[in-house]
């Protein structure tokens, strides 16, 4: 080959850049969390939607 290690500098140079942008890491929100309560942290919140969009619903057909 006559690359050399050049395609090894080339993926360390996309990983630096991937981790500065703050892309390819977990977002802070969802650290330290096991997948249990993110699922009830979800459903709370798809439940909330819920409510406020059948409120408005019913306020629209008033």
């Amino acid at each position: 080959m006559t690359r050399g290690n050049q395609r090894e500098i080339s993926r360390e140079k996309a990983k630096k850049k991937l981790d500065k942008l703050g892309k390819g890491s977990k977002s802070k929100e969802d650290d330290g969390l096991s997948l249990r309560n993110k699922q009830e942290r979800d459903a709370e919140i798809m439940r909330l939607k819920q409510k406020k969009k059948q409120e408005l619903a019913e306020a629209a057909s008033k």
